[in-house]
């Protein structure tokens, strides 16, 4: 497989393709007014305690205070605590937490004190001593050595904490494991005594910028190279993988085209489809994609596609293309949370389990942690997708100013009657001379062709005249109805 990472930097935001086989699959973006939080490490001071909830909330120097739950602190040991927040900690607390979780919407930053460093190869546990291996590692033999180096390093350095092998450290020398471990732990010792010199809340350490952290967690084997297109990042990137990832070196290039380098690959194309709810599949079937607070809804339709042979195999194969289509969705919108995907229903139990086959083959290759049910009983799949970071529509859109997005607005038609039972209530309320009312055009319009002979009856039966007047920066539902 072809797979190319493409890095587009201006000034106030950093972009990052992930292109396989010259199909866009996953897109990342970071701006520099609100940067990603997630793997920062901060000193912060409990400042409320909520026994209810079993958790806290912890000013770390953000816009809004932090979440911090009962299970995910941690004690020194590693080992976790009693589930009674009121033992932990109290209001007044210091505490070294890290961003697990950025903020999402109104929501607080979810943070943890079991705090977790990444190299290239490794994750470093500074509270635990355990040692572990990717499960994207598949091979026996080599999950065995991975782990026995780990182990015999954690054994060498006791207390240094423990280690886990990431799916990049597959083939890699022992040396390299073992040099990748004494730098993670020397980052470790200088964190700490950053933050024991210090009584203030506020940032102690913070993860590498979009663009290094690109080259650290998605370059692959399978990737060719990785094009980017400003000069100042690639002198960056280029002396960063010497020294953590030499063997990428000559895949980094600069790009200094004319054309973008995302118009180049049609990455802004992409970037288009994916604020849009509809989803076009090749067969002519499509998939409807909605995302709310509380989950994200995914629904597969034949749509044009008609098939050759008969219904249940039209279902099968448009079932078959929106598994792989649904997949490469959740990657390029970042969505997260839980997902319900409502399949076209099938009878036959063999197509069910060869849909749910190609949606786990497809969700392999995605980086956040994925968990799949089951088809229920009603036909839906439902899924769970680590959700880290905003996804896409939530950092590049904002909710409709007319619908507050909820998707939909009152109709014209409906607007005509409220504006009616108002004009009722007032005239019956007040002594007026006349009524005024202001509307967007379209409700004028509407008032002044298909509701007038019900608009003249209402002026009949109030003895009072009615004048219309259109206000352009009215919305559809807006109106006012003015006595005078």
């Amino acid at each position: 497989m072809s797979e190319e990472i493409l890095i587009n930097i201006t000034p106030p935001e950093t972009r990052v393709a992930v292109v396989e086989n010259g199909v866009v699959q996953e897109i990342i973006i970071e701006r520099a007014e609100r940067c990603g939080l997630v793997g920062n490490i901060y000193r912060g001071r409990i400042c409320r305690v909520l026994p209810g909830m079993q958790a806290a909330f912890v000013e770390i120097g953000l816009d809004r205070a932090a979440f911090l739950h009962a299970s995910d602190i941690m004690s020194p040991e590693g080992e976790a605590r009693s589930d009674n927040i009121n033992s932990l900690v109290k209001e007044g607390d210091p505490i070294l937490v890290q961003v697990v979780k950025d903020p999402l919407g109104s929501k607080g930053a979810r943070l943890t004190t079991n705090i977790s460093i990444a190299s290239r190869y490794l994750v470093f546990m500074p509270r635990l001593g355990n040692t572990g291996v990717s499960q994207k590692i598949e091979d026996d033999d080599e999950r065995k050595r991975l782990r026995e180096v780990l182990q015999a390093y954690v054994d060498e350095h006791e207390g240094v904490g423990g280690y886990i092998a990431r799916t990049a450290a597959e083939t890699v020398s022992d040396e390299n494991l073992c040099r990748d471990m004494a730098f993670l732990a020397k980052l470790w010792s200088g964190i700490r005594e950053r933050a024991g010199n210090t009584s203030e809340t506020g940032l102690i350490h913070d993860d590498l910028p979009l663009a290094l952290r690109a080259l650290r967690d998605l370059v692959t084997p399978e990737v060719e190279r990785v094009r980017i297109d400003s000069r100042a990042t690639v002198d960056k990137a280029r002396p960063f993988a010497v020294k953590y990832i030499p063997e990428i070196v000559d895949r980094i290039e600069y790009y200094g085209g004319e054309r973008p380098l995302f118009d180049l690959y049609g990455v802004e194309d992409e970037i288009q489809k994916a604020l849009q709810r509809k989803v076009q599949l090749k067969s002519g079937g499509h998939l409807v994609i909605d995302q709310t607070e509380a989950m994200t809804t995914i629904d597969v339709n034949t749509g044009a596609f008609v098939g050759h042979r008969n219904l249940e195999e039209t279902i099968f194969k448009t079932n078959l293309e929106a598994a792989q289509a649904i997949c490469r969705q959740l990657r390029l919108r970042n969505l997260g949370g839980i997902i319900i995907i409502d399949f076209i229903d099938m009878t036959d139990e063999e197509h069910k389990r060869q849909v749910l086959r190609a949606l786990e083959k497809c969700l392999a290759r995605d980086h956040a942690k994925t968990h799949i049910t089951e088809v229920s009983a009603l036909g839906l799949v439902e899924m769970t997708r680590k959700r880290t970071h905003e996804s896409l529509e939530h950092i590049l859109c904002e909710p409709c100013p007319c619908c507050n997005g909820r998707g939909s607005l009152k109709t014209a038609e409906t607007t005509c009657y409220e504006i009616f039972r108002e004009i009722l209530r007032e005239s019956r309320q007040f002594e007026v001379e006349q009524l005024l009312v202001l509307a967007s055009q379209e409700v004028i319009d509407r008032l002044l062709d298909e509701e007038s002979g019900h608009l003249a009856e209402l002026e009949e039966f109030i003895h009072k005249p009615i004048k219309l007047q259109a206000e352009s920066l009215y919305t559809q539902e807006q109106y006012d109805v003015v006595l005078i």
